[in-house]
């Protein structure tokens, strides 16, 4: 039986890299998200907008969201483990985005109850300077998404990401509340944009806690049984025993292999390897374990229980 590791020193360099860029991307999103934050809740609180309040406690829950997963994403780039800890802690990543997911449920229930409230008994606002607030908290939405951007980024990233569009759009919603108070006289507007806000929350936190808890549970991120075919077709494959891919991170994607093959001399079963390790790399799977064993026999196929 033949056994393979995928992976190098230049692999793991590639990998610590790209966790400090998204190290460095969340902690510069949370700063600038918290003078947001205060800005706007000043501003909500001075002014009698229940949009605006609810536009800023959205941005405090992104705020606390950005600060765990900088803390995930810090911890996971410094912590080896050695041995003990196989994968280091890049696990804290998918944690912190489900805890982040969770957080924004009592939000909504928050926005929701404040608009319901503000529906009873409409309160005036200051249009002028409301307008003024929340386009500034649009411009630090607008700003963070073009921080995020660009690479391909993280589970915790996506989240943030998330997070940003859907204060984008509350700011959105404020801003079109806000000039129909001042020139409709529609004092309802501003709890029905908190309203908008909210749905646009509930959202965001399907996205996250989907992408996590897929991660957590170990769903395969590829289909299994197209993957199985398309190694049955590589020359020298013959068929495949045993598969199993999921994810640590949504940056660290792992795969066993256990196959039989049709070579006959170790060369040719270093080529069989070598193929499919690269089509698995085409694949999206960053490390991966690939075991030739013999058709039949019990001593070179592992057996599970499901």
């Amino acid at each position: 039986m033949s056994h393979t590791h995928d992976g190098d020193a230049t692999d793991s360099d590639s990998e610590r890299a790209t966790t400090s860029r998204s190290s460095r991307r969340l902690a510069f999103v949370a700063v600038i998200n918290l003078v947001g934050f205060v800005v706007e809740l000043a501003g909500g609180l001075l002014f009698g907008s229940v949009a605006l309040i609810s536009d800023a406690i959205h941005m405090l829950f992104d705020v606390l969201a950005y600060a765990m997963a900088f803390a995930a994403s810090y911890t996971a780039e410094r912590f080896d483990g050695g041995e003990e800890w196989s994968y280091g802690l890049h696990r804290l990543e998918p944690v912190a985005a489900f805890l982040n997911g969770v957080l924004l449920l009592p939000m909504v229930g928050y926005i929701l109850w404040e608009s319901y409230q503000r529906f009873l008994e409409p309160v005036a606002i200051n249009p002028e300077l409301t307008l003024i607030i929340a386009t500034g908290g649009l411009l630090v939405n607008v700003g963070s998404v073009y921080v995020l951007q660009g690479d391909e980024m993280s589970l915790n990233e996506r989240g943030a990401f998330y997070h940003l569009l859907g204060d984008a759009g509350g700011s959105v919603a404020v801003i079109v509340s806000t000039v129909a108070v001042a020139v409709f006289d529609l004092p309802v507007a501003d709890p029905a944009a908190a309203v908008l806000i909210g749905m646009l929350v509930l959202v965001s936190a399907g996205n996250v806690l989907r992408e996590s808890t897929s991660i957590l549970l170990e769903r395969s991120p590829v289909s299994p049984e197209e993957l199985r075919a398309e190694l049955t077709t590589l020359d020298g494959v013959d068929q495949i025993e045993d598969l199993h891919v999921w994810q640590v991170c949504s940056q660290l994607t792992v795969a066993t292999v256990q196959l039989t093959d049709t070579g006959t001399t170790l060369e040719e079963q270093r080529a069989i390897r070598s193929r499919v390790h690269d089509h698995l790399a085409e694949q999206g799977i960053d490390h991966a374990t690939v075991e030739l064993v013999i058709h039949g026999d019990p001593n070179g196929t592992t057996r599970h229980a499901h």
